[in-house]
């Protein structure tokens, strides 16, 4: 059925909708509506209108380029400090943190604004007032490089809220953009913080405004504040790992703390912000082994509250009686080995029913050499007490008594958002006692196949970062990346064996399509296939993939160049002078582009000067002693970032407006660099995506 019969909403009579992007976001997905009545129920949620806006094309003019990330790939194959389109220093050991994401706010999803448009950096470092002071959290508008004027980015904002107090989880917008809600900790109490914020041209990170507390938030003057301290039976908990959920139509929220308490507050933006009491709220989920929870996701669909804790346990709670329902253990390594338990929230499919946890250790022991497995679940809405739902593997953990890396999130393709029954792949970044390595895990109506691992991101143990999905809608078919990043040892000579941030395409072949020359998908053997040809459309089943790097594949009217795979290009370093190559080596030219060596005489040495690189797959570039096939670009590209990154948001998908094509990823490092801004410490960064328009 067409977006409109399912009760879809065309992105065009949506475009005037703000353009949220937070980290419920990426615990929140839609899978298609089987029927009409359930298409029109979800329509009145916000984050279905916005999956569905980025997933449509913005304007039938388009670009269809597929030159993702330029400033990406402009380091593929060298060292590189550059932090991406811009960096900001948010001080001395500054970040979000590794399970959490700035939020970014933009007024229509139709425009990128220079004025209207802004990200929040929480800094995670304790505030004090300036001058030399430190701000607790900070906005920057005036985002985009290709358009506005003046200093980009702007500082927006900038608030310490309460001398010495530190946010550590991600904040949440309201609807229309003017407040946000976060948790802070102010001598270890967690505190909830409603922000009604002002913008300026004087504060900076270093000279932070001071919020005045109020007692009458609804009518309070910006900027003001209003909190609301946690309780746990009259005992102040902390809250170090659980964000605020926001349910938008019934401006209710959710929010878990260190001590396996959930909390609820209603309402929230659009009253009087209270907590919910009564006799039932809060409600220790875990009473019998408290430990810390994750961040909670609400299901208007089924009326309950999902949430994890540390402990490795799935809880489904009743948003209306706090009735608890208590899964098996899915993770094991908190308690046998030391490790971190379950650290981040579940992702929940509103359409499907199902929701999908993320552990580290599954307890199983039946990976290679008898060790637990790295496992994503996928358990029904209605699971019931005690159930251990399916389990994809991931790679292995580790013995017992030794600790593994933390597993994050992973991400969700294009397939699965547009099949009415679980269909398609989840990426997630798994073998947690080991190098981290990219997975695609299939899924057919809701059950799990065997997981491919894609490629590894680091050459030793490290750990990863939860996964980010974009689609470009405007490229014909649509284009797809995955980003994810590891804390040290990357891959790629772009990043000197440290911290590194990737994106990857993982489009999937499509029937009946018009391809155009240099589209690139990822095939069934985890090889980049790019299209050397194309004089119609691809054919109605997909061809036998072969998997010979540079081998070519006929496929109706469409041509495929094989690039290799993933994990042999991640690496590649650029041409250089005066190098003995032999038929099979691989190098980037100075274009970004693959080159493959298909033939060489002599001793096989490249030129004291770059060739005149040929720019389109296929064609051949000849150097006196080595001839080079031009295999497409580079299906990854890499950077920088210290430490490894936090959770990566998404910027608009704009066709057209007044920075046509202003489409970004923002997220902070977790360790220190320089930041293009100035300074070295803990950067926000900007990452542009020129191409996803």
């Amino acid at each position: 059925m067409s977006p409109a019969s399912m009760g879809q909403a065309s992105p065009g009579s949506d475009a005037t909708a703000p353009a949220i992007e937070d980290w419920t976001y990426h615990h929140i997905i839609f899978s298609k509506p089987a029927t009409a009545e359930q298409a029109r129920r979800l329509e009145q949620d916000p984050r279905y209108r916005q999956q569905i806006r980025r997933q449509s094309a913005s304007a039938p003019e388009a670009d269809t380029s597929l030159v993702f990330a330029p400033e990406l790939q402009a380091h593929t194959g060298g060292a590189s400090t550059d932090s991406g389109l811009w960096s900001e220093n948010l001080g001395t050991g500054a970040t979000i943190g590794a399970v959490n994401y700035p939020a970014k706010y933009s007024l229509t999803t139709a425009t990128a604004s220079c004025t209207t448009d802004f990200v929040v950096y929480p800094t995670g470092l304790a505030g004090a007032p300036g001058p030399g002071g430190q701000a607790s959290i900070v906005a920057y508008s005036n985002l985009y490089t290709a358009g506005c004027t003046g200093t980009v980015p702007s500082v927006y904002w900038a608030y310490y809220i309460g001398a010495g107090n530190t946010i550590q989880t991600s904040p949440v917008f309201s609807l229309d953009g003017t407040q946000l809600a976060f948790v802070q900790e102010e001598a270890g109490e967690a505190v909830v913080v409603l922000l009604k914020w002002k913008s300026s041209t004087t504060e900076t990170v270093k000279k932070p405004n001071s919020v005045g507390l109020t007692g009458a938030y609804t009518s309070c003057h910006t900027p003001c504040r209003f909190e609301l301290n946690l309780r746990d039976a009259g005992v102040p908990p902390s809250d170090t790992n659980s964000s605020i959920f926001y349910d938008y139509p019934s401006d209710t929220a959710f929010v878990g703390d260190d001590s396996g308490y959930l909390h609820k507050f209603n309402p929230v933006f659009n009253g009087a912000p209270t907590e919910v009491g009564g006799g039932i709220w809060p409600v220790q989920v875990n009473p019998g082994a408290p430990t810390a929870l994750t961040s909670p996701v609400y299901d208007s669909v089924s009326g309950n509250v999902f949430v994890t804790d540390k402990g490795g346990f799935l809880y489904r709670v009743n948003a209306s009686t706090a009735a608890v329902t208590t899964s098996g253990q899915l993770d094991v390594s908190n308690g046998l080995d030391a490790g971190p338990g379950i650290v981040e929230g579940p992702i929940l499919d509103f359409t499907a029913g199902l929701v999908y946890v993320f552990a580290t250790s599954d307890g199983k022991g039946d990976c290679a050499g008898g060790l637990d497995c790295s496992a994503v679940w996928a358990a029904s809405t209605a699971f019931i007490a005690g159930e251990t739902p399916l389990h994809a593997k991931v790679g292995i953990s580790t013995a017992h008594g030794t600790a593994p890396s933390p597993m994050y999130i992973g991400a969700f393709d294009s397939t699965y958002e547009n099949s009415p029954n679980a269909t398609g792949n989840i990426y997630v970044c798994g073998n947690t006692g080991g190098k981290p390595t990219l997975y695609q895990v299939p899924l057919a109506v809701g059950l799990f196949g065997t997981a491919n691992a894609v490629t590894a991101l680091a050459t030793t143990t490290t750990p990863c970062s939860p996964i980010t999905h974009i689609v470009n809608a405007n490229a014909t078919p649509p284009a797809e990346l995955v980003f994810a990043s590891v804390h040290a040892s990357g891959t790629s000579a772009a990043c000197g064996a440290g911290g590194c941030i990737y994106n990857s395409k993982v489009a999937p072949w499509q029937r009946g399509t018009a391809y155009v020359v240099g589209q690139e998908i990822l095939d069934t053997h985890s090889q980049i296939q790019v299209v050397e040809a194309a004089t119609g459309s691809s054919g109605a089943v997909a061809p036998i993939w072969g998997t010979t790097v540079g081998g070519t594949m006929g496929d109706g009217g469409v041509t495929w160049l094989n690039q290799g795979t993933v994990a042999s290009t991640i690496s590649l370093a650029n041409w250089t002078k005066n190098t003995a190559y032999v038929v099979g080596n691989s190098v980037i030219d100075g274009n970004g582009n693959i080159e493959l060596c298909t033939a060489t005489t002599g001793n096989g040495k490249s030129g004291a000067t770059p060739p005149t690189w040929q720019s389109a797959p296929g064609e051949i570039t000849n150097e006196p002693k080595v001839t080079w096939e031009n295999l497409g670009t580079n299906g990854t590209a890499a950077l920088a970032a210290g430490g490894g990154t936090s959770g990566i948001i998404i910027d608009n998908t704009v066709a057209t407006g007044t920075q046509a094509g202003a489409s970004q990823v923002y997220f902070s490092i977790l360790g220190s660099q320089t930041c293009t801004g100035g300074g070295t410490g803990g950067c926000a960064v900007q990452a542009s995506q020129s191409a996803l328009k």
